[in-house]
């Protein structure tokens, strides 16, 4: 449990654990920081490394990532999972989730600076995903979204999901088919990880016979952008949002039947984002789809503040300005290749580089380079810096 004391405008937080698993002796360590100390300890701060297990960097770099997701941080350091973990599903253990949290709290309350073995951690995520038994190098995106699916199954809220039904929300306007098709995935699918990380993409498909529009609104977790191919060897993360979203046409093989005209027929599809996430992340596709046989080693220019996506969005009046936190980085080729994680501390705002067991400041101008490949925003809304 976490329990906060202010006095002469200190924040002094203390951590206690639970029981220990093993047995009914009560186990419980106080550990108090506060702002002013977190200037002078590398552990107050969560600036822990994490020791490699044998090709592990793709997960370190993540889980540094994840640590320094503010929100994320607190309900982990707060224990309020434990109120969310999902009992009623025999399946489900909760364990991940456990493994997650305790792991994020001994980042962020441990009072040695030493690097932390994430050994158990990764008992529990290849027990979830067994693909990653072993040590070979794996993919951080691709881990990424079976860490966050497995954490959202034992926190999801929805204990008993309903049963499927074929409601036809076609004859609504579209802004109301998508909040209806929201609710409709949230009566399945609600938790804190959704509340932060998934949003709501619109497909558009228009008929270039008879001009009928079907809209179809799907949720997301991350958006995979292609990287953009210009004359020279820099584009923006502009020009890949625009290739994303960019108008397609579907004729030939891939012509889809009409909903009116009832045939198939010559038709362009395009993406908008219906609703955008509390933190959105953008996975930039530098790996062929071959399965990871060649890279692209474009530099690709972000923001590191007020990125605005509004142009993007289905509705005009939509907030769509975000900052950057985090970046998970691969450094080399698809042969031999590096994962780190450049991340800016929510406790101060100052940017560090994580390489696995070693932990350095680092200047914000160093964070944008060609090895860029899975981008951290906040909604500047919801963002404390």
């Amino acid at each position: 449990m976490l329990r906060r004391w202010k006095k002469a405008g200190l924040e002094i937080f203390f951590i206690c654990s639970s029981k220990e698993r093993s047995g009914s002796r009560l186990r419980v360590t106080t550990r108090s920081f506060t702002d002013t100390d977190s200037k002078n300890s590398k552990s107050a701060q969560g600036l822990v490394g994490l020791r490699n297990l044998g090709n592990t960097c793709f997960m370190n770099s993540i889980l540094q990532c994840l640590s320094n997701t503010h929100n994320l941080r607190d309900y982990c350091l707060h224990n309020s999972h434990r109120r969310d973990l999902n009992k009623t599903i025999r399946t489900n253990t909760g364990a991940l989730m456990e493994e997650f949290a305790k792991l994020l709290q001994t980042m962020w309350t441990s009072s040695s600076s030493e690097a932390v073995g994430p050994s158990e951690f990764k008992t529990q995520i290849q027990r979830y995903a067994p693909r990653f038994v072993g040590y070979n190098q794996q993919d951080a995106q691709e881990f990424l979204r079976f860490l966050l699916d497995g954490l959202h199954n034992e926190v999801n809220r929805v204990t008993v999901r309903p049963r499927g039904s074929s409601e036809d929300f076609d004859h609504l306007p579209d802004r109301e088919k998508g909040d209806r098709m929201w609710s409709k995935y949230l009566e399945r699918e609600d938790s804190k990880i959704v509340d932060l990380f998934v949003g709501q993409l619109k497909s558009s498909l228009t008929c270039s016979t008879c001009g009928y529009c079907s809209t179809v609104f799907d949720p997301f977790w991350d958006l995979s952008l292609p990287i953009a191919k210009k004359g020279y060897g820099e584009v923006s993360l502009m020009d890949c949002m625009s290739l994303f979203t960019k108008e397609d046409v579907l004729d030939g093989d891939e012509k889809p039947t009409c909903y009116r005209c009832k045939a198939r027929r010559r038709c362009t599809k395009k993406f908008t984002v219906q609703k955008f996430p509390k933190i959105l992340v953008l996975h930039l596709k530098r790996f062929s789809e071959a399965r990871r046989t060649s890279k692209l080693s474009t530099f690709v220019n972000f923001p590191m503040d007020k990125l605005d996506l509004r142009e993007f969005a289905s509705e005009n009046s939509i907030n769509a300005v975000y900052n950057l936190y985090a970046v998970s980085n691969h450094s080399g080729t698809t042969m031999g290749g590096h994962y780190t994680a450049y991340c800016r501390n929510p406790t101060s705002g100052e940017w560090y580089t994580f390489n696995d067991s070693r932990v350095t400041p680092m200047s914000s101008s160093q964070v944008r380079s060609s090895d860029a490949y899975v981008l951290f925003y906040e909604l500047a809304s919801s963002s404390r810096m």
